[in-house]
């Protein structure tokens, strides 16, 4: 008999955010709970390791900040509830940190097969430090992968949404190492003549396509 084989399409920049209903430590919770608002939802390879428990402080550490832009957050692992509950029990109990935002128990690995979460190469039964910006409109608009080995840099995660936001509110786009308060890109023009009164419209240009401006 023959075996037919199915081809995975992982999300990509742009894409629809997997719809997807999963048991969390904080009871059922769907995609669409989220409309509305933006979603940082993150992968950890498993409860009770280093990285990760510092992972999660960090996150902790941040979530007001986030919570201020509109940001919800949303953690997963290949770990059971009662796995998860033991682990932010104990962190509670040992690191004294609460940890506020809900963690799917994603055992039968349908929201990790999803979100292309597993990557054989580091672990086959881990999720490898998976992190996916989603917008309001369920579109994902960024996605960030870390190996097991490596901790989250959490002002870099602010800084991109800060980056998204920023682009969405304005119609511009961010240079490198940008941070609010610092001079944006003015979209290039389309035509000759766009260009020409690009440079008589007060930007900053090194030339007619590259102009930047305050907000």
């Amino acid at each position: 008999m023959e075996v037919v084989k199915y081809e995975i399409r992982l999300p990509r920049i742009g894409d629809p955010a997997p719809s997807f209903e999963a048991d969390t430590t904080q009871g059922k919770i769907k995609l669409e709970d989220f409309k509305g608002s933006w979603l940082i939802l993150f992968s950890h390879p498993a409860d009770f390791t280093p990285v990760c428990t510092t992972e999660f402080i960090a996150f902790s550490e941040i979530n007001d900040a986030l919570k201020k832009r509109g940001v919800e957050l949303l953690g997963l692992s290949i770990d059971s509830v009662q796995s998860h509950i033991a682990w932010i029990r104990n962190v509670e109990e040992k690191m004294k940190v609460k940890i506020p935002f809900p963690i799917i128990a994603d055992l039968n690995k349908e929201v990790a097969m999803k979100y292309g979460m597993i990557h054989e190469g580091q672990s086959k039964t881990a999720t490898v430090r998976c992190v996916f910006i989603i917008d309001p409109n369920q579109i994902v608009r960024a996605i960030i992968y870390y190996p097991l080995t490596t901790g989250r840099n959490m002002a870099e995660i602010l800084r991109l949404i800060d980056a998204l936001q920023t682009s969405d509110k304005h119609g511009v786009a961010t240079p490198a190492n940008w941070k609010p308060g610092e001079k944006v890109i003015v979209p290039p023009p389309n035509t000759t003549e766009m260009a020409e009164e690009r440079l008589k419209q007060g930007y900053e240009c090194k030339d007619w396509y590259f102009c930047m401006k305050k907000l």
